[in-house]
């Protein structure tokens, strides 16, 4: 026993050197992981920066703000982002009008209503539905909802509005969803308990105790849905056309400001150029309107947060 003993200690001390070289370096190894992300955010915002800022030099900011025609790529040349900005917002607001009420009322099934084993089943299936790739949405809106719109409406045309705002809608309901979900059950059993004590029902439980309780989440997941629909690619690219017009009438074709940075991006259009510096002006547009909106997604989270 006593000559297992410098062994033993021998092996101890192994241990707790090893332990403590494992304590310097996950921590160099975990900032190192930190360091990359924040570096590459960086670098994403000096190259957006950058290269916007040589595009102003030589097309006036206020022309590109406010003019109302975008036609960088044929001449007489005219960088108008209102077109693309109005296109981007319509296929959006027609996403949301479609994902919020049913990723809502989803959300508010499967925390009052569903039993424990549906909620399992139901929801990883509406999950799947994040992903599946968005060029398959793409296609799926250009040969089954437009042909569908048409049968409606038959003077429209094969590129549309309505039909890539809706597939993108159906797209972003599991974000709405999920995320609302789960704020509906971090709300303590306790309030409803109290409700239905009143002799309140499960539908007044739901919509005057729980969705009140919940409003900070369900505000982040449709502003967080929002943000995604804006910044959709794929199937506006396929679906929506690629006519940069300034409309209010869905059944037309519209440009988005992703399905333009896509169509000069797979051209042969000239690096240095100013139809080259376009890709970055309207990229940095789409990254402001995407911060400001999580700005005020962080500002409604807090103000509207309930802590129990």
């Amino acid at each position: 026993m006593q000559g297992n003993l410098p062994q033993q200690e021998t092996t101890m001390s192994f241990k707790n050197k090893r332990a403590h070289i494992s304590d310097k370096i996950v921590p160099i190894v975990l900032f190192m992981c930190a360091a990359l992300s924040v570096l590459t955010t960086i670098g994403i915002v000096y190259t957006l920066f950058s290269e916007t800022f040589s595009f102003f030099k030589t097309v006036n900011i206020s022309e590109f703000l406010f003019g109302t025609k975008w036609s960088p790529l044929i001449e007489p040349k005219s960088f108008g982002i209102l077109p693309l900005l109005g296109g981007t917002l319509m296929v959006t607001v027609i996403a949301c009008l479609v994902a919020i009420p049913i990723g809502l009322a989803s959300a508010i099934y499967l925390s009052e209503y569903a039993p424990a084993r549906v909620r399992k089943i139901v929801k990883p299936v509406l999950e799947v539905l994040a992903g599946i790739p968005t060029i398959v949405y793409g296609y799926f809106a250009l040969s089954f909802v437009t042909p569908l719109i048409k049968s409606i409406f038959p003077d429209v045309g094969v590129f549309n509005a309505l039909s890539a705002g809706l597939v993108v809608g159906i797209m972003i309901i599991p974000m709405v969803s999920s995320l609302s979900e789960d704020a509906m059950m971090a709300v303590p059993r306790s309030l409803r308990h109290g409700a239905y004590a009143l002799g309140a029902t499960r539908f007044e439980v739901a919509l005057k105790i729980v969705v009140p309780a919940a409003f900070s989440g369900i505000v982040s997941s449709a502003v967080l849905a929002f943000s995604r629909a804006i910044g959709e690619t794929m199937i506006v690219t396929v679906a929506a056309g690629a006519t940069p017009q300034l409309t209010l009438n869905p059944l037309e074709s519209i440009q988005t400001m992703t399905a333009y940075i896509v169509q000069v991006s797979m051209g042969d259009t000239p690096h240095g150029s100013i139809e080259y510096g376009t890709i970055f002006a309207v990229g940095m547009t789409l990254f402001v309107i995407t911060f400001l909106l999580n700005i005020v997604a962080q500002w409604v989270a807090r103000r509207f947060r309930e802590e129990y």
